[in-house]
């Protein structure tokens, strides 16, 4: 059985390729930041990971996840959004609740508790974030997305994950009135400092280029 600090380490090494489309592995600086601990610490752990087969990494290179190391990662994500889409749900919490209380929940063995938990919920495919959570075989389903700075001047899009999941975050963006699957338009973008003005639902706002860089979203077709 791993500790809680192994499972936070691959969970954050999955959560980095599921970001890029498994396309190359982890820096150890960007695991360290990621994780707010000291890459010295990274080290210790990546050796103690490695020595039980679930990742694959040499000093000084990129960190991978071996067969074993994917399927633990994809069960530890699995259950967080499961338990986000639940509290969410069922319990009321608010989007930016969910977060810290998935964290301690996650790390529940009970494979019986988990399967139920997912029946109950009727397989969701998304949790609160619009994030994809991977069904009972590891299996997930990535959708091509962009990001909100992407978008060129003039052009719809429709909102449908986000990026960071902080409460600070969460609570702005609704603060914004922005939820998932609503309609964005990009009116201007400012040559300063690539802030964008934006019409959400109709509404104009002002949102910085560290706003439209934490805001996934796909492109209107139809415009």
């Amino acid at each position: 059985m791993l500790s809680i600090t192994e499972e936070n380490y691959i969970k954050h090494i999955l959560g980095h390729l599921l970001e890029n489309g498994f396309q190359g592995g982890v820096g150890t600086n960007e695991l360290a930041s990621s994780l707010e601990v000291k890459p010295s610490s990274v080290n210790v752990m990546l050796k103690r990971l490695r020595e039980k087969e679930l990742i694959s990494y040499e000093k000084y290179g990129k960190i991978f996840l071996t067969e074993e190391g994917r399927k633990v990662g994809m069960e530890i994500i699995r259950k967080h959004r499961l338990w986000e889409t639940f509290l969410y749900e069922k319990l009321d919490f608010t989007w930016d609740e969910v977060h810290e209380v998935a964290e301690q929940l996650e790390h529940i063995q009970s494979r019986k508790l988990v399967e139920k938990l997912d029946k109950f919920l009727g397989f969701p495919a998304f949790d609160p974030h619009g994030d994809p959570i991977p069904n009972s075989k590891g299996e997930i389903k990535i959708e091509p997305k962009l990001l909100l700075s992407e978008i060129e001047t003039g052009k719809k899009c429709k909102m449908v994950a986000v990026n960071d999941n902080s409460a600070a975050f969460l609570k702005y963006v609704q603060e914004l009135g922005l939820a998932i699957n609503h309609e964005i338009m990009v009116i201007s973008r400012l040559d300063f400092d690539d802030s964008l003005e934006i019409s959400i639902q109709g509404k104009a706002s002002r949102v910085s280029k560290k706003f439209a860089q934490n805001i996934y979203v796909v492109s209107d077709k139809n415009q």
